[in-house]
């Protein structure tokens, strides 16, 4: 461990550009392993030094073992007390499979010693002192619990990726740790993991914590930088592939970062129709994509053994940027884009577009390339390009939607949610329409200039889902259709439960003509859901009818939770059984705000801001012209598109929110 990161060592190449290079040792069994790892040869003076610090920010590269192994390092030298050592992750895949490494090294079932939580599922228990779970879900804890009495330790990791949950829960655990000691209560310890050097905003915030920099990776990465910039990174990266495979022994696998399921499923085809028409002799390809959407056992592909003399080639989103592990991966093709969300307070519009990644984003992508051996990153920009990147990835506290962070905020108790401690503050008008959005729900009411929640802002709150579905739910058994509304509210909540391959068009279009419904794709995925529950979810339907039955299966788990928390807060479970207008007239009264009017000239607006905006084609009503239709949301790509659409009267979305849409819906009858 140092006090200042190692400098970095350039190596020239004639190819691509520089490099850079450290390498360790790779051992055999587990705990050999645990003991091989860089972050073990500084154990001892860790762990002296976090004994003593209340905050501390410690900084490794990826591949150090800095996220399953300090847990444990702070249990075994009984840092902490008898408290829980709480780890936050961004992502639930995370949480879960390190959850799952942690306790195969400890020789624990998951669950007793380690354990974690997730959204809709908790695998955890009184036993358990060392827990994952997501940020979303600590931050639900401190709506019960704002001192976060359970635990002793709470670290902060991925810190760099700056999600919207984890900068507020930053100003959560920096306030229960002041109040916990001005009540005497036992102390708490806030650790903020990072695998960027960029550092200085978080030893700041948390009054200049001081910084420990952990020493080297476990396997050497040589970058390589392109010498001209690519006006095409798609072409480039085909070329890159093919390059690699032309002179690398096939056990070396290639991952190729990429922005999107298109991109993904495009590329699929054409390296595997080159493949195909390689010279004879020439080493075998097999490629794999990897997204969100796609079906569990289809991603579990990947993680397999490839065949002999076949090399594997990986086509992912930013799904494999970090704790994933892919075995056999030595090089990497980092495009440098990414499909980023960006919210626009003005217009209201939150769009999901193609941009470049940060540096951070980018070292992560180069050390997927040294988990198991030493690797190779080609990047295919130039350094003088990745020099102009941004340090870190814009806070998503910056560029998103505010409206649940408000809520959650105010369900904590916070006294003024304005002048919340955030690390990175967002813009005024953002939190004024977050704050807007809540009062157009009914969530919030002022008063003596203050915000609070009203009653039913504060059920609201007791759902983890976003204001709009959680009022959907709350206002379900007014129309008589709570049944109905938790299956879609459940179908909108989790991954994608269709699986649409492109080089099957046509078969997917057959399957799914019977669900279809002509009053949009919230009815037609409450179709499937039922025909999915008359077959009991049989694996051989759900491949007919291009199904995920994982997600399906999910989507029964997170409709249970929710249901059990309508139970609780005593909304009558009806069914409205065929009459689905009263499960659109309940839609338009929750997401009036997603509201979009037909034109004279064929065009949509959205009703809210007056923008242009278009039906996706993926949507039941691609080739209909309802005159009002809402949207789950917009994606932008060459125009606006509206996804996950439903079929309303106006009459209905004027009922809903009469003072809003009189100044915003033509024709409207007052």
């Amino acid at each position: 461990m140092e006090s200042r990161p190692p400098p970095a060592k350039r190596l020239k190449t004639s190819v691509w550009g520089s490099g850079q290079r450290r390498s360790y040792v790779f051992g055999h069994g587990m705990e050999q392993q645990r003991r091989e790892l860089p972050i073990y040869r500084a154990r001892a003076k860790l762990i002296g030094q976090l004994r003593y610090l209340d905050t501390a920010i410690i900084i490794g590269e990826t591949g150090s073992g800095k996220t399953t192994q300090i847990p444990q390092f702070l249990y075994e030298a009984c840092i902490g007390g008898y408290g829980v050592i709480g780890i936050t992750q961004p992502r639930r895949v995370a949480a879960i499979s390190l959850a799952a490494r942690v306790a195969e090294e400890k020789k624990s079932e998951l669950g007793t010693l380690i354990g974690y939580t997730v959204r809709f599922e908790d695998v955890s228990s009184h036993k358990s002192k060392i827990k994952f779970v997501t940020d979303g879900m600590l931050l639900r804890e401190a709506m019960l619990d704002p001192l976060l009495r359970r635990y002793s330790v709470v670290i902060l990791d991925e810190a760099h990726e700056r999600t919207v949950q984890t900068d507020v829960l930053f100003g959560i655990v920096k306030s229960a740790q002041r109040k916990r000691k001005e009540l005497n209560k036992m102390s708490l310890k806030v650790i903020v993991m990072s695998a960027t050097m960029d550092v200085d905003l978080f030893s700041q915030y948390f009054n200049q914590a001081p910084v420990l920099y952990l020493e080297g990776r476990q396997h050497s990465i040589q970058i390589f930088y392109t010498k001209e910039p690519q006006t095409d990174y798609l072409h480039a990266s085909l070329v890159s592939i093919f390059q690699i495979h032309q002179e690398a022994p096939s056990s070396h696998n290639v991952l190729v970062f990429l922005t999107g399921q298109e991109e993904i499923e495009a590329m699929s085809r054409t390296c595997r129709q080159i493949a195909k028409n390689l010279p004879q002799g020439s080493c075998q390809m097999t490629v794999y994509p990897l997204y969100a959407s796609l079906p569990h056992l289809q991603q579990l592909r990947v993680f397999q053994p490839g065949q002999k003399d076949c090399r594997k080639v990986i086509l992912s989103t930013n799904i494999a940027e970090t704790s994933v592990t892919i075995p056999g991966i030595k090089y990497v093709v980092d495009t440098g884009m990414v499909k980023a969300k960006r919210y626009n307070p003005e217009s209201g519009l939150e769009v999901l577009a193609v941009q470049q990644v940060s540096k951070a984003q980018a070292w992560q992508r180069a050390g997927r390339a040294g988990r198991q051996r030493s690797g190779i990153c080609y990047r295919l920009y130039t350094e003088e390009e990745f020099e102009k990147f941004l340090n870190m990835t814009v806070p998503e506290m910056q560029r998103c939607n505010l409206a649940n962070v408000m809520l959650q905020l105010l369900a904590i108790g916070v006294p003024n949610i304005l002048t919340f401690d955030f690390i990175s503050k967002p813009s005024p008008d953002a939190m004024r329409a977050a704050i807007e959005q809540l009062k157009q729900l009914g969530a919030v009411k002022h008063k003596d200039n203050q915000i609070f929640l009203t009653v039913l802002g504060k059920k609201m709150a007791a759902f983890p889902l976003e204001p709009r579905f959680s009022k959907t739910l709350l206002v379900s058994s007014e129309f008589h259709c709570t049944e109905e509304i938790l299956t879609i509210v459940s179908l909108l909540s989790v991954d994608s439960v269709l699986y649409s391959p492109r080089a099957q068009q046509e078969e997917v279009l057959s399957a799914r003509r019977k669900f279809i419904s002509s009053e949009g794709d919230h009815m037609t995925l409450l179709n499937m859901y039922h025909a999915f529950k008359s077959v009991q979810g049989q694996k051989e339907w759900c491949r007919e009818n291009f199904v995920n039955s994982r997600n399906m299966m999910m989507v029964m788990e997170v409709r249970r939770q929710l249901r059990d928390i309508c139970l609780k807060l005593g909304i009558s479970l009806d069914s409205s059984r065929s009459d689905t207008g009263n499960i659109r007239r309940c839609l338009a009264h929750s997401l009036f705000l997603n509201a979009a009017e037909l034109q004279l000239d064929g065009s949509y607006v959205s009703l809210d801001s007056r923008h242009p905006v278009a039906i996706h084609p993926s949507s039941v009503l691609f080739h209909s012209k309802p005159s009002y239709i809402l949207y789950n949301e917009l994606i932008h790509t060459s125009k606006c598109y509206m996804r996950d659409l439903c079929v309303v009267d106006p009459e209905w979305l004027y009922e809903a929110a009469p003072e809003y849409f009189r100044r915003k819906l033509k024709g409207a009858k007052t």
